[in-house]
């Protein structure tokens, strides 16, 4: 099977700063990646790469088996992206909100129409699509960019970060959505910092460490690796970062102290 995904030799800097150094990794239909790692390990940089959002790099990124600088913008048509930090157009009305996104992306406005109004009865935005957006909350905005990150049922989606303020029940349904779209052949990239979500939706995690791929496996298969039970515990032991604890405590003493 060909790779939908392939990164290799991946290296960027912010300046003088290196965050990738050497990035490689291949994904592959219908998986759904858990990519994880520290703060600042370049996780969302990686992302945005991928999207071309970020053309200062070095090394070979293809998507659909092709450099995406040979692709122009057409292979983003194939695409759905949910960005850690948004700028949604606050003047907009949910309404127009989504049908700018499909007219993006070439839906057909019936077929749009159509879709819409099932996604976003089915998010329980009903009552609120046709108000703007500046009075949305947190989690509604967010319900909101999952539905605008699908609308155009694409191949890929590409998720940053994307529950934020998402209510208990609405991330019990995010994540059947997730395995839903991988049963039906969809690729799921999902970068998140919450690993208990990452750790029950991931068939394959992939762990950034200082620049590079410093763990790739099913999360049974990192759990022999690393003798930890859990996502957290592998993590911590991949990154060394053992001392929360420790921290905590200091930190408290040092707040009542």
């Amino acid at each position: 099977m060909e790779p939908i995904i392939e990164v290799k030799d991946l290296v960027m800097s912010y300046g003088n700063q290196a965050v990738l150094k050497g990035v490689n990794f291949r994904v592959y239909p219908g998986q759904v990646i858990g990519y994880i790692g520290p703060n600042g390990a370049g996780k969302s940089t990686t992302i945005k790469i991928i999207l071309g959002l970020i053309a200062k790099y070095h090394g070979t990124v293809k998507v659909f088996g092709e450099d995406i600088w040979k692709q122009g913008v057409f292979y983003k048509g194939r695409i759905g992206y949910v960005p850690e930090n948004a700028d949604v157009y606050e003047s907009l009305s949910g309404h127009e909100y989504i049908s700018f996104v499909g007219d993006l992306y070439g839906v057909p406005a019936e077929i749009l129409a159509a879709r819409a109004t099932k996604l976003v009865t089915l998010l329980d935005l009903s009552d609120f699509y046709h108000s703007r957006i500046s009075s949305y909350s947190k989690g509604m905005r967010q319900k909101l960019l999952i539905i605008a990150s699908v609308i155009h049922n694409p191949d890929v989606l590409f998720l940053d970060e994307p529950i934020t303020g998402l209510d208990v029940n609405s991330v019990m349904i995010f994540k059947e959505i997730i395995a839903g779209l991988a049963r039906q052949g969809k690729t799921v990239f999902y970068s998140s910092h919450i690993m208990e979500v990452v750790e029950k939706i991931s068939d394959r995690i992939i762990l950034l460490h200082k620049g590079v791929v410093a763990a790739d496996g099913t999360v049974e298969e990192l759990q022999r690796a690393t003798l930890d039970d859990s996502l957290q515990g592998i993590f911590s032991t991949v990154t060394g970062f053992n001392n929360h604890k420790g921290i905590a405590d200091h930190f408290v003493a040092a707040v009542v102290g």
